[in-house]
């Protein structure tokens, strides 16, 4: 604390986003003036003796789905272009009350539906590491400025591992929390009974810190959780410089890696269970029955649930209105700049399996599924304190490749989905490289509310491992 000010800080992340983003384009907008000053206000008081948060005058990127009153939050969508919310999202009251700095929004798939961050209506994203390959989505613009080192951290939304995927192919570190852990107030939703906000940053010790300030009961959000937020930073700190994990026990799903699993995928979750085994945590073989009906029920509870979300966007309500136009012609006019492809499909998909004659066969399975789903995990954590899966099945992929075959995007999510049908904690930790050094990650899985299991297991790999320290070659 004290060696940088606040300003320099800014000014610095400004300035590397002015060297690096006309090739990444990981970002929306930047409030660079405003961040300034706000950054010159927070030494200010700083000098005063006040803001002691650690938060204090730090610079930090959001999700263009997150709203607030001074920032356009249009969720990389033409339909919401221009749009300022009259109210502020709950994790950012709770980061501004920080003295966090909202630097820039970052880049999206349009209402967070994609896996890719390609289905963004407002420009397109690369991944640092290979600025011809896709960052991951939907939070890929987030993910995209860390690994490019524009900012220290960010808050992203997590509705099928759109917070994980991208940290993982991005080489950075991410954590989904519980189910009602965090507010939701303020996120625009995309399927409500999946979306979690979660921050995003380079190491787990930064992610301890950003979760502690955004998490905890809030009145305005019905699933708002009451229990108590710990203290994790200190948590964190009571480990050491060389924490162990003695009597952990970590469950590995009997047929992970008979599954279709990329080979470097294989080798590098192996050896990532293996430094796991070396710090003393147990490996333990649990069953996962239902695990490969995941993503099946997960995209018909998604889209049924985005039909629903999304109809309140008919032209009227929202939009791109001018003034002096009647109705009729803004209509027309909205609605001819408003969804893009993968929306429409998914609100298409979901209006499906919610009609009459379909509403059984379809979105009732899918829910009994996702208890089936629910069980599973609950008896897996009887035998062990966190799970261990892959993030993904394999590494970045080159930009435009899939655009055709959505099928193949949607079964990027075959292991995240599972944390958030049965609304448990999930951290994402880089873990290795492919051949032509693109990032790869595996991801933890903890019991509800059990952010601190996580948060350890995790600070403990990352200090006996140097994949988060990599840098990408911009």
């Amino acid at each position: 604390m004290g060696r940088f000010t606040s300003r320099a800080i800014v000014e610095s992340c400004l300035a590397r986003i002015a060297d690096t983003d006309g090739k990444v384009g990981a970002l929306l907008s930047v409030r660079a003036e405003a961040a300034v000053q706000e950054a010159e206000a927070a030494d200010r008081a700083r000098a005063q003796g006040e803001g002691t948060s650690p938060l204090h005058g730090l610079p930090l990127v959001i999700k263009a789905n997150l709203v607030d009153p001074e920032i356009e939050s249009n969720c990389a969508s033409k339909i919401l272009q221009g749009f300022r919310a009259p109210y502020r999202a709950e994790v950012l009251c709770r980061l501004r009350a920080a003295g966090a700095i909202v630097l820039a929004t970052a880049n999206m798939d349009e209402f967070a539906m994609g896996s890719s961050c390609e289905n963004s209506a407002l420009g397109q994203t690369a991944n640092p590491w290979n600025l011809g390959c896709v960052p991951g989505g939907s939070s890929g613009g987030a993910a995209a400025s860390l690994a490019a080192r524009q900012v220290p951290g960010a808050l992203g939304s997590d509705t099928g591992g759109s917070i994980r995927l991208p940290a993982a192919f991005c080489g950075v570190s991410a954590l989904k929390p519980t189910y009602g852990r965090v507010s939701r107030y303020g996120l625009i939703a995309f399927a409500s009974s999946l979306d979690q906000i979660g921050p995003m940053a380079r190491d787990v010790r930064d992610l301890a810190l950003l979760l502690e300030v955004i998490a905890g009961h809030d009145e305005k959000d019905s699933t708002s959780l009451l229990d108590p937020v710990p203290a994790y930073v200190k948590l964190l700190s009571k480990l050491g410089d060389a924490p162990r994990l003695d009597g952990v026990r970590v469950g590995v799903p009997a047929d992970l890696f008979d599954s279709d699993l990329d080979a470097g995928v294989q080798r590098s979750v192996r050896e990532a269970l293996a430094v796991l085994e070396r710090l003393g945590a147990k490996p333990v073989e649990v069953e996962l029955p239902h695990a490969q009906l995941g993503v099946a029920a997960y995209y018909l509870i998604c889209t049924a649930e985005a039909s629903s979300n999304l109809s309140r966007y008919d032209g009227i309500k929202y939009g791109l209105r001018v003034e002096g136009r009647d109705l009729d012609e803004t209509y027309i006019r909205t609605r001819s700049q408003g969804f893009g492809t993968e929306v429409k499909r998914r609100i298409m998909l979901g209006t499906f399996v919610l009609s009459a004659g379909y509403y059984d066969a379809y979105y009732r399975k899918a829910q009994q599924v996702r208890t089936l789903i629910r069980r599973d995990v609950a008896a897996a954590f009887e035998n062990c304190d966190v799970l261990a899966l892959p993030t993904a099945v394999g590494a970045a992929w080159p930009l435009g490749e899939r655009i055709e075959d959505p099928l193949s995007v949607y079964l990027q999510d075959v292991f995240t989905v599972l944390a958030n049908l049965a609304g448990v904690p999930a951290l994402a930790l880089p873990c290795g490289f492919t051949e032509d050094r693109m990032p790869l990650g595996f991801q933890l899985l903890g019991r509800p509310l059990a952010e601190a299991d996580l948060l350890r297991v995790g600070h403990s790999y990352q200090a006996h491992t140097s994949w988060h320290r990599e840098v990408a070659p911009l």
